[in-house]
C-alpha cells in the first residue's frame, strides 16, 4: 500500500527531518507513530501524500511513485490518500455538509466546485459519512458551531467521502479533552476495521497507540527507532527511544 525506500528529508537550513528512512505499510493496517516533538512524525506524514517534497528516495502508493509523479498522476494518487489535521482544518462559516462535500472535489471539474454543482449521489455520500461518525443532526449547521470533537468529525468524514483507501491523521486528537479523544479514536478504529482503510496516525500518547494500534512506529531524530506490535511495545521499549534522545542532546552540549 505505502512503501518508503530509502527516503530523507533535509530542510534548507541543514535540519535533518527524515533519516535514510524504509517502511512497508500493508493495506489495512492500523499504523500508529510516535515520537517527541521534533522527531520527524509530521514530516514522515506529510512526505506521504506529498504535502512536503523529500530530498532522497522514493515512496510508492499502491505501486505508484508519489515522488515522481506529475499533473494527472499526482492528482489521481492524492485523490486517495484522505488527510485529518490537528487543527481540522475547515471552512468555518460553511456548513458541515459543505465541508465534507469538498472531499468530492477530486472527481468533478473546477468550474463545477466553485459554484457548488455536487451531483445529488456525493452529497448522499456525504451524508452517510456524517452518520458514520454520528454527526448526520449537524449536516446543515455552520462548521464554528461544532464542538472541536465534532469539528474533527467533520474532518473525517470528509476524507470518507473522498472514498479514501488511505487516511492520514496528523495528532488528530492533541487539541482535545480526555473523553472526546476516546470518541474520536474510536471512529478511526471502526472506520479501520469496517471498511478495510488503512490509517497511519502520528501521535505522541503511547498508551493511545497501544489501544488502537496493530503496529507502532517510533521516530527519533529522523530515523525509525522501533517497529513492532503494541505487545512489544513496552515501557522499557519506550524508555529506551526517550533515553536516547536524552542522550543524543547531551553529546550535541558537551560538543559545543
Amino acid at each position: 500500500m505505502i512503501e518508503l525506500q530509502g527516503v530523507s528529508k533535509t530542510y534548507p537550513d541543514g535540519t535533518v527531518g527524515l533519516n535514510n528512512i524504509n517502511l512497508t505499510i500493508d493495506s489495512g493496517e492500523f499504523v500508529v507513530i510516535v515520537g517527541l516533538s521534533g522527531a520527524g512524525k509530521s514530516t514522515l506524514l506529510r512526505s506521504m501524500n506529498r504535502l512536503i517534497d523529500i530530498t532522497e528516495g522514493d515512496i510508492l502508493v499502491n505501486g505508484a511513485s508519489i515522488t515522481k509523479a506529475k499533473g494527472q498522476s499526482l492528482y489521481d494518487i492524492r485523490r486517495n490518500i484522505g488527510m485529518i489535521f490537528q487543527n481540522f482544518n475547515l471552512v468555518r462559516r460553511s456548513s458541515v455538509l459543505r465541508n465534507v462535500l469538498s472531499g468530492r472535489v477530486g472527481y468533478h471539474s473546477t468550474l463545477r466546485m466553485i459554484f457548488g454543482l455536487f451531483p445529488k449521489a456525493d452529497k448522499q455520500l456525504a451524508l452517510e459519512a456524517l452518520k458514520r461518525v454520528h454527526i448526520e443532526d449537524k449536516a446543515y449547521n455552520r462548521a464554528d458551531q461544532l464542538s472541536g470533537g465534532q469539528q474533527q468529525r467533520v474532518s473525517i468524514a470528509r476524507a470518507l467521502a473522498q472514498e479514501a483507501e488511505i487516511i492520514l491523521a496528523d495528532e488528530p486528537v492533541a487539541s482535545l479533552d480526555p473523553v472526546t479523544t476516546t470518541h474520536v479514536m474510536d471512529d478511526l478504529k471502526r472506520i479501520n476495521q469496517d471498511l478495510g482503510i488503512t490509517m497511519v496516525v502520528n501521535l505522541h500518547s503511547i498508551e493511545l497507540a497501544r489501544t488502537y494500534a496493530t503496529r507502532i512506529i517510533g521516530l527519533d531524530a529522523g530515523e525509525v527507532v522501533f517497529d513492532g506490535s503494541p505487545q512489544d511495545a513496552t515501557d522499557d521499549v519506550f524508555a529506551h527511544i526517550y533515553q536516547r534522545r536524552q542522550m543524543t542532546e547531551e553529546r550535541v552540549q558537551s560538543a559545543t
